[in-house]
């Protein structure tokens, strides 16, 4: 009786649709770029200071970018799912 309760019906199927797993795989590579954006400006002597540290790309555009990928995460979960049964019936 117990191996019937662990069963998935034939009615039961992903909790997110195609459409959404393309957009969550889109925000993961977004927010992978974001990171990618941040690295870098250390310097060979640690005596020495480098001014790459505060760049424009590592400061301001590599968190914006990062925040829009994790935006688009945000939609494709919260999107909903198109069901095939409710196509255009008026």
């Amino acid at each position: 009786m117990a191996d019937k309760e662990n069963k998935p019906s034939k009615g039961e199927t992903f909790a997110l649709g195609k459409d959404n797993y393309k957009w969550l795989l889109i925000g993961i590579g977004v927010v992978i770029l974001g990171f990618i954006l941040m690295i870098g400006g250390g310097s060979e002597d640690p005596m020495k200071f480098n001014e790459d540290v505060f760049s424009f790309r590592r400061i301001t555009l590599a968190p914006i970018v990062a925040l829009i990928g994790y935006g688009i995460i945000f939609y494709a979960i919260l999107k909903k799912k198109e069901s095939p049964a409710s196509s255009d019936t008026l």
